[in-house]
Order: C-alpha cells, then structure tokens, then sequence
C-alpha cells in the first residue's frame, strides 16, 4: 500500500490508461471514471503542500513530479470532457454521466494543471489555455455556464474565471505560497468579473480573451486585441475595489476569517499581494522606461537580507555566495537577467538581491520582481532597482523586551526626482504593527544611533517588508 501521495501516481496513470482501454457501457464507465477522479483529486490535494516551499530553480526530481502530476491531469481533463460524446438521445439521469458535472471536473483538472504550472514558475503546457478557453466555450453553448454540478459548491463559469484571474494576477511575480493564496481566493470572489464592451477597454483592468489562442488573458494596457479576430472583453475593475476594501479592513485589524479571506491573508504577504493586485486594477499604470536589449555579464547576490548586509558591510564578496548572470535587458530602473553559473541561495520572489555591473564599487540593491523556470537549468529573473545602494544597519527595539533583539536591516538612500525619503528594508513579519519608534546603529567610520520612526509601509512580500521612514523628533 502507498504510504506517500506521490507512490500511488504511477498506478492512478495506468488506471486512467487502462479505462480507455477496456470495454463496458458508458454507464459502467462514467461510474469507474468518477471514483478515479475522486481519488485522483485527494492524491494531489494532498501533494500541493510539498510544492509551496521549493527554491528556484525546481529540481530535476521534483519537475518528474510535477510532469506527472500534469499528465495525470490532462488525461482526467479529456476522458471527462468524452463522456459529453454520444449523450445525445440517451438517458442522462445517471448523476455520472450528467453533463454539466462532465464538463465542471474537465474545467476543473485544467485550471489545476495551469496553477501547479504557476507553482514552479514554469511556462503553461502547450494547449492548456486553448482547451481551458474552449471547454468554457462549449459549457457556454449547452447553457451550463452558471450551473453548479451536483456535489460542487462553485460553477462551471467561478471555476473558468478563477483561472482567468490567477493568469492575469502575473503569476510569475509570485512565490508558490502566493499562487496558492490567490487560487483559493479568487475562488471564493471570481463573480467580481465584469463582461465589458470593447468600447470600454481603456480603462484600468480591462483584459480580453481570444478563445482560439493557447495564451492567457491580455491586458488592453499591454497588447490591444487584434480586429480582425473575435475577442472576449471583461474588467477587473469592481474586484480591484474590493481588493482595496479588504486591504483596508486587514490593516484595521479585522482578522481574515470575518471576511471570508484565506488565513494567508492576514500574514505580510497575503496583504502585500492583495495590495500589489488592488493597485494594478484600479490604477492606470504604464512603463516608465523602455527596455534595452543587452548581452553582458554581471554577478549577483541573492541570499537575502543578512547576505546582502554583510556584502554591504564587509564590501568583500569573498565573504558572501556570488552567482554569474546574463542582463538580457535593462533600463534605468531595472534588468532581466539569465542565470549562467554560480549557487543561487535562497533565491525567492519578492526578496532582495545586489547587483554590481561593469567597474561599479557599489552594489545596487534590487527586488525580485518576477522569475520563469522552463526546466532545471533555466532561471529568468526580472530585477526592479530600489537604491544604487545601501547601508547596513541593527535595528533595535528596546521596549519589547527585556532581552533586547538586533535585527539586521538595510537603508536605503532618498533619490532625488524620486523619493524625498530613506527607506528601511526589514525581514518579513519582523516588526509588529505596533513598532512605530524605531532605533538604528549603524556602524561606519563611527558608531551612531539614529532613533526613526515608520511613515507608512511601501511594500509587504513574503521575504521582505519596505518601510519609509524618517527621524523621530517627538522627544525634542
């Protein structure tokens, strides 16, 4: 007997195989059929959790987990999707063979192949969103769009948008734990999508699905949609408000359960992504600078905040994990880059990374704000610049305990035209709500101590939290 959920893959792919193989009435089939896909959906729900914590690049073992798990799931998605093949004029009474119930679990198995896809930051395999877009299109024909199967508690049309949503969430900017977050909760808020008229795709949010082409949706702020072809148009717009509700309600310290929110939501992540979500919805956002395509070498360090702070402090690589990577392209406040050789640590979205260039004695301090995977030995990684650089720092927080706590952190300089003020780069879910008066020592040519206080918070990930901050004048 299986002891681990990925021993009994294997035999479910040959139970799978071997029924349509075998004979029998579509009755005898659709009845072996389902206990196949109720076991197969308690196998990998069991499974997921073993991807949420994976570095990048996924392993070679693991990606023959993940290639199963895929094809596991496409085979699921096409025999359901079958047994809609010669319905017609037989007695569907059988709860089965109903057809609605067919098409919600062949819609169901593709939106969770796309998502454990987006789990390891690996391209969507090929046709997945084609058939996805098609499977919705026929439930649409037959009217079954807002039909909720027996024994589900979402619709054929929940389910399709909720993978909509999470494509166009750009998945590569989020981590696996993120992915799973935003799968769940667009889930329980898909209905927020509204179907809007061509005419109205100016506005922010706007998106359009080709159903003939194997790709996501596009947003109109990046691609228009070409004339020529029939297009779907729908906003995210009434959702982007939502987002900025609940982001409010959060902050005010409503716990996630009385919002009907996934637990994830009240950690500094869940927060930092509903934000990063609300703002791109409801704001008009544009790129600032146009890219440059480049082909140079570059180093990188990307162990996070205590690699970056001895780099900064020692300014002696030799004491940090270096890795070589390859700038594709760059603009003033960014690159994409391509890993050549080198260990990559603990590298994850949302984390801090430096990045020194050319002759540059500083490192330039970067966020991680996007990675792609398409196999072992290939990592993409997009790099938005925060400072040219940074000064290492301890932060202290003498009223919170007796046994004082020295956090390392980063700050990073004002940018004139920019930023009127410092930023502080802390590690995620290391300071309380509460921890509005800061203390810093800085060690440079002398020792200072700098008491701060926090003006807002810039940017919640799962690695990192960026305060503004300023001096704290309140004594004088």
């Amino acid at each position: 007997m299986a002891h681990l959920p990925a021993d009994e893959l294997p035999s479910l792919r040959a139970q799978v195989k071997a029924l349509r193989e075998v004979g029998g009435t579509a009755k005898q089939r659709a009845y072996a059929l389902d206990g196949l896909y109720t076991r197969c959906s308690a196998v990998l729900a069991k499974l997921l959790p073993e991807l949420t914590d994976l570095l990048l690049p996924v392993p070679r073992k693991t990606r023959r987990l993940v290639r199963s798990v895929l094809d596991l799931l496409q085979m699921l998605a096409d025999d359901t999707l079958a047994m809609l093949e010669g319905l017609d004029g037989m007695n569907t009474s059988d709860p089965n063979q109903a057809p609605d119930l067919a098409l919600w679990r062949s819609l169901h198995a593709l939106a969770q192949q796309l998502m454990i896809s987006h789990l390891i930051a690996a391209p969507a395999p090929a046709g997945a969103w084609q058939q996805l877009h098609q499977t919705y299109a026929t439930a649409q024909r037959l009217q079954l769009a807002t039909a909720v199967p027996r024994g589900q508690a979402s619709s054929l049309q929940e389910i399709y948008y909720a993978a909509i949503l999470l494509g166009c969430a750009q998945p590569a900017s989020l981590t696996a734990r993120e992915v799973l977050f935003l799968a769940a909760y667009f889930e329980r808020f898909a209905g927020h999508i509204e179907a809007i008229s061509a005419l109205a795709t100016v506005a922010p949010g706007a998106f359009w699905i080709d159903p003939a082409r194997d790709v996501a949706a596009l947003s109109f702020s990046r691609r228009l949609a070409p004339s020529a072809s029939p297009f779907e148009c729908f906003s995210c717009a009434r959702l982007g408000v939502l987002l900025k509700t609940q982001v409010a309600q959060l902050g005010s310290g409503t716990p996630p359960q009385e919002i009907d929110l996934p637990d994830f939501a009240g950690t500094p992540a869940g927060v930092g992504v509903l934000r990063r979500l609300a703002g791109r919805w409801c704001e008009a956002g544009k790129r600032r600078y146009q890219r440059r395509r480049q082909s140079y070498r570059t180093v990188l360090s990307t162990g996070g905040i205590d690699e970056l702070w001895q780099l900064c402090k020692n300014g002696n690589a030799a004491s940090v994990g270096l890795s070589s990577w390859m700038i594709t392209n760059e603009s003033p406040d960014g690159y994409a880059v391509m890993h050549v050789s080198g260990k990559i640590g603990a590298l994850a979205v949302g984390n801090v990374a430096a990045v020194r260039t050319g002759d540059e004695q500083n490192w330039q301090i970067c966020v991680v704000r996007w990675a792609v995977s398409e196999n072992p030995e290939h990592l993409e990684l997009g790099l938005q610049i925060l400072a040219p650089r940074a000064v290492p720092a301890l932060l202290a927080r003498p009223s919170d305990s007796q046994a004082e706590e020295h956090l390392r952190v980063l700050i990073l300089p004002e940018i004139p035209m920019l930023r009127s003020s410092q930023l502080l780069v802390v590690a995620s879910g290391a300071l309380s709500k509460q921890s509005k008066k800061l203390l810093l020592i800085i060690e440079e040519q002398n020792l200072s101590v700098r008491e701060i206080k926090s003006i807002c918070v810039d940017e919640q990930t799962g690695s990192v939290e960026i305060l503004s901050i300023e001096p704290d004048q309140s004594d004088l």
